[in-house]
């Protein structure tokens, strides 16, 4: 077992992760209000950094101003380009307490704040200044869950590197809470019927304007309750339910439309790297092949340091 593979049973830090959850989901909200649309949303996500979640350098009136949820340290963290910095600590409060500092925070580094209205992506969304229910904060639980990341998003910017077609950044959506990765075929995909719970229709629309293969990390919640790999093609070709992805702790979840394979099942493999790789490497395979997508045109070797490309 590999010590860069913690252990994060979902159910003992559930209200802590739905807490995590919310938090970064408030974070999330101030990029999206002071950032340029770029497509898919990808203006608005977080990224992995040495002590957690960033929002990177968001343009304000102070310059500029990045945020971090710091998961080693238990706090919130902002930094103006003019030198100006503050931080709060992470701990037991309700949601709309973490809102209120947020804004204090904001205000005390010249930043904007803004009104952060309500959740995206969960059933019955509460505002967040109305959400004064107290939440645990379970502090080892939440660094596990760090550590789970930072394993995640290696292999997933390894995996990325294979790959010459458009190709998101390796980011954490703030509105699912799961840190993902996508490949686009190059063409349009149909026009997707929305639906999603507390989002607009047109942000889904344009999100799966074209055709994907996405793969991605949960902690557990999302219909799951337990951590867990995915990945799904949208549209989803005929055949996608009925193949067979590798690892054999793979399977289809007729539920969700989606390949899974358990976090554990990875974290207990005597190469947790390389498992991953072959879910991730199989799912888009399969997504490619039954999809038409032209592969030989679109892949490459997987990325070497130091090593250019062959052209």
């Amino acid at each position: 077992m590999s010590s860069g593979w913690p252990d994060i049973p979902y159910e003992p830090w559930r209200e802590t992760c739905s807490a995590l959850h919310l938090y970064a989901q408030i974070v999330g909200k101030y990029r999206l209000a002071r950032t340029p649309w770029v497509n898919h949303s990808w203006h608005a996500t977080l990224y992995v950094n040495a002590q957690g979640l960033t929002t990177s350098l968001v343009p304000d009136d102070a310059g500029g101003v990045e945020i971090t949820l710091d998961l080693l340290g238990h706090a919130v963290t902002g930094a103006a380009t003019d030198g100006r910095r503050a931080e709060f600590a992470l701990g037991r409060m309700s949601v709309a307490g973490f809102c209120a500092r947020f804004i204090d925070l904001l205000r005390s580094i010249g930043a904007t704040p803004d009104d952060f209205g309500q959740p995206n992506e969960v059933p019955d969304p509460t505002p967040f200044t109305d959400d004064q229910a107290e939440r645990p904060y379970d502090a080892e639980a939440v660094t596990r869950y760090f550590h789970a990341l930072v394993a995640a998003d290696r292999v997933f910017k390894r995996f990325r590197t294979g790959f010459l077609g458009k190709n998101s950044p390796v980011h954490l959506f703030w509105g699912s809470f799961d840190l993902a990765v996508t490949r686009f075929s190059g063409r349009p995909a149909p026009r997707h019927p929305g639906g999603v719970p507390a989002l607009p229709d047109a942000v889904t629309r344009e999100a799966y304007s074209h055709e994907v293969s996405s793969a991605g990390f949960w902690p557990g919640g999302n219909g799951v309750d337990f951590p867990a790999f995915y990945s799904y093609a949208y549209p989803k070709p005929d055949g996608f339910e009925a193949a067979r992805p590798s690892p054999g702790a793979a399977y289809f979840d007729k539920k969700l439309g989606e390949f899974l394979l358990p976090y554990d099942a990875v974290r207990r493999s005597s190469d947790p790297e390389a498992t991953l790789m072959d879910f991730l490497e199989s799912t888009y395979r399969i997504a490619a092949d039954l999809g038409g997508w032209d592969r030989a045109g679109l892949e490459c070797p997987v990325g070497v340091p130091r090593q250019p490309r062959r052209v």
